[in-house]
């Protein structure tokens, strides 16, 4: 894991060039470019908004489109990142099989790459927070702890899922259905008061409930996130670092044989 570590602070300008790379790709020959780094999310937002605003309502939510905003936003940065990062690997043939090319950066621009989307989208998030009323607060100093304690989380299951998917391809068709059920038992479109109790458990387990509801605190209601969730969240990060890099460990010495 140290050894990871390590080339990843080594090789950050080739980490760095290929994140830019793929942003200029991203969207090369499209006319918009990169306003669809706005656009993609903000069309997304507003057909939730509109199902679950005016056709399933929410009333005890205040500014839903605002609350929707903030969960769906870093979703969009977890579920598109992880798919991506997943075979990542296993689609980089003519890099991999290079001897001194190190095969874990590339799930890690893959998940770099979806957090600049993330972080470009902001703005308006910050903007439609201010056009609802909401004020900025010091529980926005809150937020690069939360982003960091995030990507440690997210590059650690996609070191897993990257190598496990180079062995087994089905992980990458498995992994949309698995995100699919995530979205809907992470409190995105929903407030957490309306999970039954005996439903509880499922919030309590989910990671990602737990970044939802610190997101959301921050941006809805300028609180500062529960010191409880920072230390779960940050316990969970901590932990999918270190099995995913177990994991990554365990099968990389077979990924230019099997790309």
């Amino acid at each position: 894991m140290f050894r990871n570590i390590v080339e990843m602070w080594r090789f950050r300008s080739l980490t760095w060039a290929l994140v830019v790379r793929h942003l200029n790709t991203r969207y090369r020959g499209s006319f918009l470019g990169f306003i669809w780094s706005f656009l993609n999310p903000l069309c997304l937002i507003a057909v939730y908004s509109l199902v679950f605003r005016y056709y399933v309502r929410f009333g005890n939510v205040e500014h839903y489109t605002l609350f929707l905003f903030a969960g769906l936003l870093p979703w969009i940065w977890f579920s598109s990142g992880l798919l991506e990062a997943t075979a990542s690997i296993s689609g980089g043939g003519s890099l991999i099989t290079k001897a001194m090319f190190p095969a874990h950066i590339l799930p890690l621009v893959s998940v770099l790459t979806n957090c600049f989307n993330f972080l470009f989208a902001l703005p308006i998030l910050i903007g439609y927070m201010l056009f609802c009323g909401e004020s900025l607060t010091v529980a926005l100093f809150y937020f690069p702890l939360i982003i960091f304690i995030e990507l440690i989380f997210i590059v650690g299951l996609a070191l897993a899922l990257a190598a496990i998917n180079v062995h087994y391809r089905d992980v990458q068709h498995i992994l949309g259905n698995v995100l699919t059920f995530l979205f809907f038992l992470s409190p995105i479109l929903y407030p957490v008061e309306n999970v039954p109790a005996e439903l509880k458990i499922t919030l309590l387990v989910n990671p990602l409930a737990y970044f939802t509801q610190m997101y959301q605190a921050i941006f809805t209601q300028g609180v500062n996130p529960s010191g409880l969730y920072l230390g779960v969240s940050a316990c969970c990060a901590g932990l999918s670092f270190v099995i995913g890099n177990m994991i990554f460990n365990h099968y990389r010495e077979d990924f230019a044989e099997l790309v």
